[in-house]
């Protein structure tokens, strides 16, 4: 069969991703069926779409969904009226079958197949759409198939939960000739590698262990190196490692540092680490392997809301992992979640305190909760009366810590980082999309955040 794979993402705050999850559909695809991969990035948006649809003529069509939304509750914007759009263009120029698939159509399957009335859903990783492509293929009903959603125009039911996470072997079918590689070249040189699916983790906002399963299952390092010299034989300037934590299994990620260096990878890699407890000489180990950027995913200094938030580390570890990383002359960032459960005036003195004694990093600030389902987070907004087991939350929906406001903590942070270019409110915005673009343009790559490190 002709399939034709779609990446709707367009977000590019603060800097363009390459669309990881079509080279894994297709490797799981590619053997049996023609793929061409489609990134509307890289698509004029006037007519690009109809014409790319048309002169390919495929069979079925793909769209992968990332995000639901934005995550930000001073300006929050859901997608899925750009999405609505997106299959109504489709539909305009094709009567083929649409397949949806990616993290926000897994996170939610039923109300995405009701608003957007697709034929088929894939709910969890990409490569269960191998299965279904076969049933079509053979003329067989897909309905059953595990993780195969079938829309109500066929006479199916959405599924209520994923399945286990995919067993077999997966593939990454990277293509250095790709249409869109040229857009991501040019806007940073940035691609990015997946070392290990799972995550063993249990922070009380994060659908990641919903979508990939708890138990990590690790890609062989020696195959992630070959991977990665791969994309630099491409052009890539820089790599970005995509597991929710890179270090969650300790000895894995230094086998993947250290094949990068045997098989002689080049170009520089950053990565989200946990500020665990960490083997002494770690970030050493990491920077003679290349490593650049370390984004610790740190949320919050208060021992008493990393608590509340299942983080399995407190103010100690993060200390000390800080120390070691900047000792090891690594460009070093902080990500902090303000607004959660556990969240009082006293916590979040606390924390900004605590905060202020971190040198030579950049620290990104977030205000609010998004509540997802399928997290422990959804669980106490129910016990809390903050939302119902029949409301829909497709629409961004904010945690709100009882006894406070979430624009009083916003405001809060803003005035705490006025005046200091190393605190970045949010993502920064469109300001700094700008100011990534010119870099860009310059010749930069990478993150480009170690220009704020103060």
């Amino acid at each position: 069969m002709k399939v034709l794979l779609i990446s709707a993402n367009t977000v590019q705050e603060p800097f363009p991703v390459y669309p990881l999850g079509l080279d894994y559909v297709a490797g799981a695809i590619a053997e049996r069926h023609a793929v061409r991969c489609l990134d509307l990035n890289c698509l004029a948006p006037e007519g690009g779409l109809e014409l790319a649809i048309q002169a390919y003529g495929p069979e079925v069509i793909g769209i992968s969904l990332r995000n639901v939304d934005n995550t930000d509750s001073r300006e929050p914007k859901g997608f899925m009226g750009e999405y609505r759009q997106l299959v109504g263009r489709v539909r305009r120029c094709s009567a083929v079958p649409i397949v949806l698939g990616g993290s926000a159509f897994t996170i939610f399957p039923d109300e995405i197949m009701a608003l957007l009335a697709a034929d088929y859903g894939i709910v969890g990783e990409g490569e269960r759409l191998a299965p279904l492509l076969q049933a079509l293929a053979n003329g067989q009903d897909p309905a059953g198939l595990p993780g195969v959603v079938v829309g109500r125009a066929k006479g199916g039911l959405p599924v209520a939960a994923a399945p286990g996470p995919w067993s077999r072997e997966v593939t990454r079918d990277f293509d250095p000739a790709a249409e869109h590689l040229a857009f991501y070249m040019q806007n940073g040189g940035m691609l990015n590698l997946q070392t290990k699916r799972g995550c063993p983790f249990r922070c009380v906002y994060c659908s990641y262990p919903y979508i990939e399963g708890r138990r990590m299952r690790r890609i062989p390092a020696g195959q992630v190196a070959a991977m990665a010299l791969k994309l630099q034989a491409a052009g890539a300037r820089y790599l970005f490692i995509t597991d929710s934590a890179f270090n969650a299994d300790i000895d894995h990620s230094l086998a993947v540092a250290r094949a990068f260096r045997q098989q002689g990878l080049t170009i520089p890699w950053g990565a989200f680490f946990a500020p665990i407890a960490l083997p002494d000489g770690y970030f050493q180990t990491m920077a003679a392997c290349g490593l650049k950027h370390v984004e610790f995913g740190t949320e919050s200094l208060n021992d008493a809301v990393l608590e509340v938030y299942g983080k399995p580390f407190r103010r100690r570890q993060v200390v000390a992992a800080h120390g070691a990383a900047v000792a090891a002359g690594l460009h070093v960032a902080h990500y902090f979640l303000f607004g959660g459960p556990g969240e009082t005036e006293q916590t979040l003195a606390d924390a900004l305190a605590h905060i202020d004694k971190l040198e030579r990093t950049v620290l990104f600030l977030f205000c609010g909760m998004r509540i997802y389902p399928h997290t422990g987070l959804h669980e106490i907004a129910l016990r809390q009366g903050q939302i119902t087991a029949s409301q829909s939350i497709v629409d961004p929906v904010f945690y709100q810590p009882p006894g406070m406001d979430l624009d009083a903590i916003s405001r809060r942070l803003d005035q705490h980082a006025r005046g200091r270019e190393n605190w970045v409110h949010a993502a920064g915005g469109q300001a700094a999309v700008g100011i990534m673009r010119r870099m860009y343009r310059r010749g930069r790559s990478g993150p480009l955040w170690e220009y704020l490190v103060r």
